[in-house]
C-alpha cells in the first residue's frame, strides 16, 4: 500500500466522499423550478419533500440545504415544512441583465446519507422597465427634392427587460411625410427607420417636428419616446400648367364612400424635385373638405362620405397644383349630383288606437300620411295592407290614409291582429317601407260558459267521511277577463222530496263536489241534480249540467238468518228418520244480506256438530244433509252450528244453532226409548224440563193443525170437491214462515201442512206445492223439496 501511494487515511476517505458524490449525483434528478421577479420575501416557491419523494421529517434529520452557484442564498429552505421560499425580492436586470432566460442554478444538499439534487431557479421578468432613448431629440437634414421612399436609420431605444417585454415595435406620429419602417436584420435587435412618403416642399413648411416612441410587449404596454427635427433644403423656377381650366362631372348620389369623383392633372417643365407637383384644395369650404378628399400627387378626388341630392346638387371645387419649388396653379371643378331611389318612402301616423270592441261596426283605427323625398318616379308611391284581413285601408286627400275595420269583429276567433302597412315607391330598385300595428279586440261577454260534459257521473263509497272531495265539474268561457271568469251552483232538483242541500255542496270557483255526510246504499243508491256555470259578464250568461251520483256498495252489512229463527222461546227441532240414506236433506239454512253484489253473496259452513262427520253443510245453498248412513248406535239428539259469512271485504258473518232429532219413523208417536229415558232421568233437570215444554208445544201446534185441516175439508165437502188437500185462496196465517226474495232463494213459496188417509193410525203430513202465481207478495227464495223439514218438525 505504501508503494501505492495510498499512505493516508485521509486521502483515502477525501477520495471514497468524492466517489460516493459522483454516484450521487448520478443517480439524483434535475429540478426545474420558477418564480417571478420582484416576488415578496417569503414567498412560495415550492414543496421539495413533495417533489423529491421524500417524507415530512426527512429533510431535517438529513440536514437539507440549498447552495447556489453565486454563493448567494436567494431561496430559503423550511426543513420541517418542506417549503422552498423565497429570500430576497429577485430583480432579473440585475441578476441577468439583457439575458434571456434568466436561470440561477443551486444545488440541495443532504447528508445521512450524503446525496446532491441539481436544480435550476428561473426568474420570470415582469414589465417593469420603460423603453429609453439615450437622445431626445434627433436633427435630421433633407433637401425637398429628395425621392420618396428614401431611407433614414434613427437610434434605438433601450429597455431593460427582456423576452416579450423588451421593444417590439416603433411608430411615428401621424404626418404626410413619413412613416416608421422597422428594421430586424441584425438578429434580436429591432431598428427605427424613417421614410420619405411625400416630397417636400421647403416653400410650405421649413421644418417638421416629429415624435418617435418606442412600445415594448409588456401588458400593459411601456413607451418612451424622442424628437425628431427635420429641416428641409429648397430649389424651384417653374410653376406647374393644368390642363383645362374648368372641369365637369356627374356623380350618381348614392355613390360609394372611397368612389373617385374627379381627376385634375397639371404639368411642370422643370425637372427633378422641382417637376414634382402635389393637388390640394384652394379657399375651400368647410363642406367641400368634409365630402370630398384629393390625392396629393395623383390629382385624383375622392369622395368622403355619401352624398344626398335632396341636400346638395352640385359642388364647385377650387383645385392648386403646387410644384416642389413652392410655384402653383389653379383650376375649378364642377360636380353635379345625379338623383337617385336612394330614399324610401315615409309613414308619418296621425292618430292610433290600439283597441277594437268585438261586436264595434265599421271603425277608424289609424290616420296617417305618407311621402318621399326623391322626385319624378322615385317619388311615386303605392300603400297597401296585407291580404284576407277584415280591415280597409282608404286614401284621402295629400297622401292621408285611413285604416277601419270592414265590420264586426270576433275576438273569439282572433283576439289579435298584426297589420302591416306597406308603402312602396315605383323607382329603380323600388324601395318600401313597413309600419306594423297591433290591434287588440276588446272582449264583449257574447259567449255563456261550456261545460266539458252534458252529464256527468260520480261514484262514493257508502258511509263516507263528511266533507269528502266526490269529484268536480268544469266549464270554461271563450270570453276573457271579467266575462270568462265562472261562477258553479247548485240548482234545484227535480225531485222536491231529495234533500240536496244536506247532501252534497259544490265550491262556486272551481267547481269542487263534496258530500255533506255519510251516504247508506241501502237508503239511498243513486241521485241526480243539476249544477249551473254563470260566468260574470254583464248581462250574465250561464249554461246548465246534470251530475248523476252513484252510491257504491260497502260491505257494512252482516248476513241474516231467516230460517230458523233463533229468538223464538224453544228452540226448533228437526227430526231425520234414522233410515235416512247419505244427502238426505235435514234442513236448510235461509240468510239474506242488506248489502248487494258480491257483498250479498253469501256462503255455508258448519263450523260445530256433536258428532263430526255425520251432517255437511252445502256452501252456496245452506242445504244441511247428512253425509253418512245413520245408525242405531248414533245419538238421538245433535246440535249443529252453521255460519253464514258474506264475500265482502272484509268479510261479514252470522251463526245459526241447528236441532236435530233421530227418530225411527213420522208415524210412531215420538216418545223416548227406555234407554233414552234413563238417560233423561240422569239428564241435568233444566234439559228435562225443555223436553217436557217442547213436548207439550208440539201437542198444541198438532191439534191445531189437525183442526185446520178437518176445517178445510169440510169446506171442500161444501163444495162439491173431491178429497185431497188444495191451496188456499186465503192468504196464509201469519205463523207460516214469508221469505222475501232478497234471501239466497230464487222463487217465492208457502208451504201448507195437510192430513192425508190412509189405513194406517197414524197420521202423516206433507208439503203440498208453491203457490206463488196466486200469491205475488208470499215467501221468496225457498225450494221446494219433499224431504224439507219445516220450522215446526214435521216433514
Amino acid at each position: 500500500m505504501e508503494a501505492g501511494g495510498w499512505r493516508c487515511p485521509r486521502q483515502r476517505q477525501v477520495l471514497f466522499l468524492f466517489l460516493f458524490w459522483r454516484v450521487s449525483l448520478a443517480r439524483s434528478g434535475f429540478g426545474r423550478y420558477s418564480v417571478t421577479e420582484e416576488t415578496e420575501r417569503g414567498s412560495f416557491v415550492v414543496n421539495l419533500a413533495t417533489d423529491l419523494g421524500l417524507g415530512d421529517r426527512e429533510l431535517v434529520a438529513r440536514g437539507a440545504r440549498v447552495v447556489f452557484d453565486d454563493n448567494k442564498q436567494h431561496l430559503l429552505l423550511d426543513s420541517h415544512t418542506g417549503d422552498l421560499l423565497t429570500n430576497e425580492k429577485l430583480d432579473r436586470e440585475k441578476l441577468c441583465g439583457s439575458m434571456e432566460p434568466c436561470v440561477l442554478y443551486f444545488q440541495i444538499l443532504m447528508d445521512s446519507p450524503f446525496q446532491i439534487y441539481r436544480a435550476e431557479l428561473r426568474v420570470r421578468d415582469i414589465n417593469d422597465h420603460s423603453p429609453v432613448f439615450q437622445d431626445k431629440e434627433t436633427v435630421l437634414k433633407i433637401a425637398e427634392n429628395t425621392a420618396e421612399g428614401t431611407t433614414f436609420r434613427l437610434e434605438r431605444a433601450q429597455d431593460s427587460d427582456g423576452g416579450p417585454n423588451g421593444i417590439q415595435n416603433y411608430t411615428i406620429n401621424p404626418n404626410p411625410f413619413f412613416h416608421i419602417k422597422i428594421n430586424d436584420s441584425d438578429g434580436d435587435m429591432i431598428y427605427p427607420e424613417l421614410v420619405l412618403d411625400k416630397a417636400l416642399d421647403r416653400e410650405k413648411q421649413q421644418e417638421l417636428s416629429l415624435t418617435l416612441t418606442a412600445l415594448d410587449g409588456g401588458s400593459p404596454p411601456r413607451s418612451g419616446t424622442c424628437t425628431i427635427r427635420v429641416v428641409i433644403l429648397d430649389v424651384n423656377d417653374n410653376a406647374p400648367q393644368f390642363s383645362q381650366a374648368i372641369y365637369q362631372f356627374q356623380v350618381p348620389e348614392n355613390s360609394l364612400v372611397g368612389s373617385l369623383i374627379a381627376k385634375v392633372s397639371a404639368a411642370d417643365i422643370d425637372s427633378g424635385v422641382y417637376a414634382d407637383i402635389s393637388y390640394s384644395f384652394f379657399d375651400a369650404s368647410e363642406d367641400i373638405r368634409t365630402t370630398f378628399q384629393i390625392n396629393p400627387f395623383s390629382g385624383e378626388i375622392i369622395l368622403r362620405v355619401l352624398l344626398d341630392y335632396e341636400l346638395v346638387k352640385s359642388y364647385n371645387i377650387n383645385i392648386q397644383a403646387t410644384d416642389g419649388g413652392s410655384l402653383s396653379a389653379r383650376c375649378m371643378v364642377l360636380v353635379d349630383v345625379l338623383d337617385t331611389n336612394d330614399n324610401p318612402p315615409e309613414l308619418i301616423m296621425s292618430s292610433l288606437s290600439n283597441h277594437v270592441p268585438e261586436n264595434s261596426p265599421e271603425t277608424i283605427l289609424a290616420v296617417f300620411r305618407i311621402k318621399d323625398r326623391d322626385s319624378g318616379e322615385n317619388g311615386k308611391m303605392a300603400c297597401y295592407i296585407q291580404d284576407n284581413l277584415p280591415f280597409l285601408l282608404r286614401p284621402s286627400v295629400e297622401n292621408f290614409y285611413i285604416l277601419m275595420t270592414e265590420g264586426a269583429l270576433d275576438r273569439e276567433s282572433q283576439a289579435e291582429y298584426n297589420i302591416t302597412i306597406t308603402v312602396s315607391d315605383m323607382g329603380t330598385p323600388r324601395l318600401k317601407t313597413q309600419h306594423n300595428i297591433t290591434v287588440q279586440v276588446s272582449d264583449v261577454n257574447d259567449n255563456a260558459p261550456a261545460f266539458t260534459q252534458t252529464a256527468y257521473t260520480l261514484f262514493v263509497r257508502e258511509n263516507n267521511s263528511p266533507a269528502l272531495h266526490i269529484g268536480s265539474v268544469s266549464a270554461s268561457d271563450r270570453d276573457a277577463g271579467a266575462n270568462a271568469q265562472v261562477a258553479y251552483s247548485l240548482l234545484p232538483p227535480r225531485d222536491p222530496s231529495l234533500p240536496l242541500a244536506s247532501l252534497v255542496s259544490i265550491n262556486a270557483d272551481n267547481g269542487q263536489l263534496f258530500a255533506l255526510r255519510a251516504l247508506d246504499y241501502e237508503a239511498l243508491q243513486a241521485f241526480e241534480f243539476g249544477v249551473g256555470a254563470t260566468d260574470r259578464g254583464s248581462p250574465a250568461l250561464s249554461s246548465q249540467a246534470l251530475v248523476r251520483v252513484q252510491v257504491l256498495d260497502a260491505n257494512d252489512n252482516a248476513p241474516f238468518v231467516l230460517y230458523p229463527l233463533q229468538n223464538g222461546s224453544a228452540p226448533c227441532t228437526e227430526l231425520v228418520p234414522r233410515a235416512a240414506e247419505p244427502g238426505y236433506v235435514v234442513s236448510k239454512v235461509v240468510a239474506v244480506d242488506g248489502d248487494s253484489g258480491q257483498n250479498a253473496w253469501l256462503s255455508y259452513q258448519l263450523l260445530k256438530a256433536t258428532e263430526p262427520g255425520l251432517f255437511g253443510v252445502w256452501a252456496h245453498n245452506g242445504e244441511v244433509r247428512t253425509a253418512r248412513p245413520l245408525g242405531e248406535r248414533d245419538a238421538a239428539r245433535h246440535r249443529l252450528l252453521v255460519l253464514v259469512k258474506d264475500n265482502g271485504e272484509p268479510p261479514l258473518s252470522a251463526s245459526v244453532t241447528l236441532h236435530v232429532l233421530l227418530v225411527d219413523g213420522f208415524s210412531q208417536p215420538f216418545l223416548p226409548l227406555p234407554e233414552a229415558a234413563a238417560d233423561a232421568a240422569r239428564a241435568d233437570p233444566l234439559t228435562v224440563y225443555l223436553v217436557v215444554a217442547l213436548a207439550s208445544v208440539s201437542s198444541l201446534f198438532l191439534f191445531s193443525v189437525l183442526a185446520f185441516v178437518a176445517v178445510r175439508l169440510c169446506r171442500r165437502s161444501r163444495a162439491g170437491l173431491a178429497g185431497g188437500c188444495s191451496v188456499p185462496e186465503a192468504r196464509f196465517p201469519g205463523h207460516l214462515v214469508d221469505v222475501s226474495g232478497t234471501g239466497t232463494l230464487s222463487q217465492s213459496y208457502q208451504y201448507e201442512v195437510c192430513l192425508t188417509g190412509g189405513s194406517g193410525t197414524t197420521s202423516e203430513f206433507k208439503f203440498l206445492k208453491s203457490v206463488a202465481s196466486k200469491h205475488p207478495g208470499s215467501m221468496n227464495g225457498v225450494e221446494e223439496n219433499p224431504n224439507f223439514v219445516n220450522r215446526f218438525g214435521f216433514s
